[in-house]
């Protein structure tokens, strides 16, 4: 397996079979496409398919679509109708589960402010029905949410202040939101990956933390996540592969060094232009420059995809 940064499974599966001619042992596939998108689900069944993806078990799903960055409303409810229906499956048809919504990342910097300003525009409900003593509504199921904010704002692990929280107030759920990091970038901000193997936070900047998933928090754990940034040295390497390729198809001469040049193996290459980048800073990341609008936009997507699903009498 290639040693290049990504968060996606659909993405550490595809640099398995780039080349090679088959599937990966205890990894089941299945792909629908849709006009407006395509819907990849990738499940990790055993430690064979564990250790060749180096992601957790569990199934991830993955909806890719041009409209994610469109900020219009016929674009959003496409999207929206498509995530939702994504996430009733894992919720099931239970109403009246409890469910604890966590915005990881840092509000402060833009591209890893996905899951706070996803959790502000979440309706919250767990006042509500503590208020009124309520154990079920048939419109609304109990949400509770929260930002915990990164160790360097707050001095305590992420890990530490959601394992806190699930032990006070015992939802039967977690649902995690946070910013990834793609290996491609056709695919920042135009991917959202559902999974049931729980998260890391910090992963998308290589900041590993403890893992939140059900083993830790004793309650099943969905993480849902948008990469936004990618790796510099994917990028760089991404970026020459491209331009020798143009080399070639319009150079008569010197076509012979052109593709020694491509048939260097990826992962040299990568590894090549990261210690070339450590020099001028060790963890460099590129996220595109209307990052703002997109993010608001995200949000906005993710927000109201969970209200549909967590609340069944929202419009």
């Amino acid at each position: 397996m290639k040693n290049i940064r990504t968060d996606l499974a659909i993405e550490a599966r595809e640099m398995y079979s780039e080349d090679r001619d088959v599937e990966i042992p205890g990894v089941k596939v299945d792909q629908e496409e849709n006009e407006d998108y395509t819907v990849t689900r990738i499940e990790i069944m055993d430690e064979k398919g564990k250790e060749i993806m180096k992601k957790e078990k569990g199934t991830y799903i993955t909806i890719e679509s041009k409209y994610l960055t469109f900020d219009d409303e016929e674009s959003r409810n496409t999207i929206v109708g498509c995530v939702s229906e994504e996430l009733n499956k894992l919720f099931g048809e239970e109403n009246n589960k409890k469910t604890l919504i966590i915005g990881l990342g840092n509000w402060n910097i833009t591209s890893d402010a996905l899951g706070p300003k996803t959790v502000s525009k979440t309706l919250v409900t767990r006042h509500l029905f503590k208020a009124y003593n309520k154990e079920e509504d048939k419109d609304l199921s109990e949400v509770a949410a929260l930002s915990p904010g990164v160790m360097g704002i707050t001095g305590i692990e992420t890990s530490e202040t959601v394992k806190a929280l699930v032990d006070m107030i015992k939802p039967d759920r977690v649902v995690a939101i946070d910013a990834l990091a793609s290996r491609k970038l056709e695919r920042v901000n135009k991917t959202i990956q559902i999974s049931t193997a729980g998260i890391s936070p910090g992963a998308g900047i290589g900041n590993i933390r403890k893992s939140l998933n059900e083993e830790y928090l004793n309650v099943p754990v969905i993480a849902i996540g948008v990469p936004t940034v990618v790796d510099a040295a994917t990028l760089t390497s991404d970026v020459i592969d491209m331009t020798i390729d143009s080399l070639i198809e319009e150079s008569s001469n010197g076509k012979q060094f052109y593709n020694m040049l491509k048939e260097l193996k990826e992962e040299e290459k990568y590894r090549l232009i990261k210690e070339l980048l450590e020099p001028f800073d060790q963890n460099v990341v590129v996220t595109p420059k209307d990052i703002d609008e997109i993010i608001d936009n995200l949000s906005i997507i993710l927000s109201m995809s969970l209200n549909k699903s967590l609340h069944p009498g929202i419009n």
